[in-house]
């Protein structure tokens, strides 16, 4: 599930540094986790803001518009976090946001709830709100390899983001304190501002080291939302000289009947997408009482259940639609089916099925009054 931040919340999501320490050759926010970058993973997070700003170094601002164009506002940042961040709140300026929530763009797997958290600190009147987890190891001063000293850990706590502010008192902290910081809690504080600690989580990790990567990547094995959807439709024969299925135009004795063009097996796809969304169905989203869909291209239906999905940070597992009709004969055009819808959903054509059977002349397709269409689908986000 994502987030739906109340009215006036934006993100700032912070993108700009170079992040040396991780290896691999390039910065650690444009490194992978199981298909996916670390950025666009942490940008997951808070789709369902009113405004995300993502802040990016100079070099990387090519490559963030071709991923992320669109939904999130991309800026340049500063030489430090700080000017960063205040270069992203310079944006909102003006804009009619309220609260602000400042994550690092090096944390993918920051939880709904801990985001949640956040929000509801701010909500109950908490003029700022930041998640933390109190320090339980032991605390030492080191120097030349060996232990100098002992600390104490009685109210110290590990900061993580995201951190949340009013718009004003945030900006304002900014602008009387422009120096860098280690974060915006200490740019709050030193502007009197109070913060509530919230609760925060040990899979918000930030990735530092080469050795966080294995750790992330294991966290997603057993985080991943795998959602299951079915779709059936049914159409009747009528007048016409082509049926349209699966994307497909062919040549029959018969068209069939529909207020769009009646492709029964994109229909029961859709649906089956919608489904494991828990979005309705397509009726819900193109009323066949609107007259704009009269005789509609199907693929318009699946290019926007495809669409829905990925806002909500879906991939596709696998598809398969079954065609249940006497005629006409589904084998010769299959493979042009799968590559069709291939082409729609944007997975590799080994991961759709389409397949025919008949009903055993049984029912009204064995009667060959029809064709329905029965699809299944498996969505994951992780």
């Amino acid at each position: 599930m994502t987030i739906r931040a109340p009215a006036g919340y934006a993100a700032i999501v912070t993108a700009a540094g170079r992040g040396n320490r991780a290896g691999g050759g390039i910065p650690k926010q444009w490194r992978e986790l199981k298909g996916r970058s670390i950025l666009a993973r942490a940008l997951d997070a808070f789709a369902g803001f009113e405004r995300v700003i993502l802040v990016v170094h100079p070099d990387d601002m090519a490559r963030a518009i071709v991923d992320f164009a669109g939904p999130v506002t991309i800026i340049t940042g500063g030489e430090t976090r700080a000017a960063s961040v205040r270069a992203a709140l310079d944006t909102l300026e003006g804009s009619g946001i309220t609260h602000v929530l400042i994550h690092d763009g090096a944390r993918p797997l920051v939880s709904d709830a801990v985001i949640q958290g956040v929000i509801d600190a701010l909500q109950s009147g908490a003029k700022a709100a930041a998640p933390a987890l109190p320090v339980t190891d032991a605390l030492w001063r080191g120097e030349d390899g060996h232990v100098t000293a002992t600390a104490p850990r009685d109210g110290l706590f590990r900061a993580q983001t995201p951190q949340g502010f009013f718009f004003t008192q945030i900006s304002t902290a900014h602008r009387l304190h422009p120096g860098d910081a280690a974060d915006d809690v200490e740019l709050a504080l030193k502007s009197g501002i109070r913060v509530a600690i919230t609760p925060g989580s040990e899979d918000n990790l930030k990735i530092t080291w080469p050795e966080d990567f294995q750790r992330a990547e294991k966290l997603l094995e057993t985080r991943m939302d795998i959602r299951m959807g079915n779709g059936f439709d049914v159409h009747a024969f009528g007048p016409g000289d082509h049926v349209w299925l699966c994307g497909i135009r062919i040549p029959h004795e018969a068209g069939l009947v529909g207020h769009s063009d009646a492709d029964v097996g994109m229909h029961a796809l859709t649906d089956a997408i919608y489904g494991a969304l828990a979005e309705g169905d397509i009726g819900r989203h193109f009323p066949p009482s609107d007259p704009q869909w009269k005789g509609a291209d199907s693929s318009i239906f699946l290019k926007h259940a495809v669409e829905l999905a990925s806002e909500k940070g879906f991939g596709f597992g696998n598809v398969d639609v079954t065609l249940i009709c006497e005629y006409p004969k589904i084998g010769p055009h299959a493979a042009a089916m799968q590559a069709r819808l291939a082409e729609i959903t944007g997975i590799d054509p080994d991961r759709i099925s389409v397949k025919a059977t008949t009903s055993e002349r049984l029912g009204f397709t064995g009667r060959g009054e029809g064709i329905a269409s029965i699809a299944t689908v498996a969505l994951m986000k992780g």
